[in-house]
């Protein structure tokens, strides 16, 4: 039997989730095997990291908060949400860069009658820059719409329906090749403000940039200065750095931004879905199979 804390809060979807697993919710850490973590925030946690806990599950698919609270070591396992989420973020990812493509912020915007002139994904070439869960989930939907995928992952080994698979090292060569650019990695050091002045530059003028992932993977000073000198199409973001964006803040009056304040995951699917990642990983606990979302020290996701 596997013994599972689930805290600080106990939804029922996931305490239901333990059980229909073959797992026994317990109340007290010191009794617990492995923990269940339901908050998005990393506060209060170290105080149910007893000694028998073996098993970490993380609530969220970016795992930085918890790395850089220093909580996250080789004691024991820990794993992160990482794919659970990824058709509903795929999903936003996919609408807000259609809403970019067919100029429908400048359009909602508009005071007056007004013909825009929209564009189309159809034949166009879209980077995908971070191709795990939520980039690979995204390939089908770009696809049908008729663009071609240029995919950027860490390891270069093909994504089932990219044109093309680039190892992160050669990111700096598809800025140019690409019509517009989706970033859904994770946030480390490597990747941490990895698109400046100059990639938004070789995106070019007509060129959407659509981050679903982390909002310090872009340099957002170098974003707006690139919005105003009309170096990129636009930007659609559901993220920012800072989050949350402060009122006032250049990128809000910019016409050609689109901001949705982190909502690409919908409430109403998040427990839905963590239950289901819940569910298997005790599955695979108790079968000693390997456990989906497993966080790699060295790489830090």
């Amino acid at each position: 039997m596997l013994t599972v804390c689930v805290a600080p809060a106990d939804p029922p979807l996931i305490v239901e989730s333990v059980r229909a697993a073959g797992g026994e919710v317990v109340a007290h850490p010191d009794r617990a095997r492995a923990l269940v973590w339901t908050d998005p925030r990393p506060e209060g946690m170290r105080e149910y990291l007893t000694p028998g806990v073996r098993w970490v599950q993380l609530p969220s698919a970016g795992v930085e908060n918890w790395t850089r609270a220093g909580l996250v070591d080789s004691t024991r396992l820990w794993c992160s949400a990482a794919g659970a989420y990824a058709p509903q973020v795929a999903e936003h990812a996919l609408a807000l860069l259609l809403a970019g493509v067919h100029r429908l912020p400048a359009a909602a915007r508009s005071p007056t009658w007004r013909r825009y002139q929209p564009g189309t994904l159809r034949g166009s070439t879209v980077a995908v820059v971070g191709a795990g869960g939520i980039g690979r989930a995204v390939v089908p939907g770009l696809r049908a719409l008729g663009a071609g995928v240029l995919a950027v992952n860490r390891s270069g080994e093909p994504v089932e329906g990219a044109a093309e698979t680039v190892p992160f090292e050669g990111l700096a060569g598809v800025w140019r090749r690409a019509d517009h650019v989706i970033l859904a990695a994770p946030a480390t050091p490597l990747t941490h403000r990895m698109v400046g002045r100059d990639e938004l530059r070789a995106l070019g003028p007509q060129g959407w940039l659509v981050n679903v992932a982390r909002g310090e993977l872009v340099d957002t000073g170098a974003l707006l200065a690139a919005l105003r000198a009309g170096e990129i199409g636009g930007a659609a973001l559901d993220v920012t750095d800072p989050e949350p964006l402060p009122d006032g803040h250049g990128l809000w009056s910019e016409p050609n931004v689109l901001i949705t304040s982190h909502s690409a995951n919908p409430q109403a699917r998040l427990d839905e879905s963590l239950a289901e990642r819940v569910r298997e990983n005790v599955s695979r606990y108790l079968r000693g199979e390997p456990l989906l979302g497993l966080i790699d020290l060295a790489r830090g996701y």
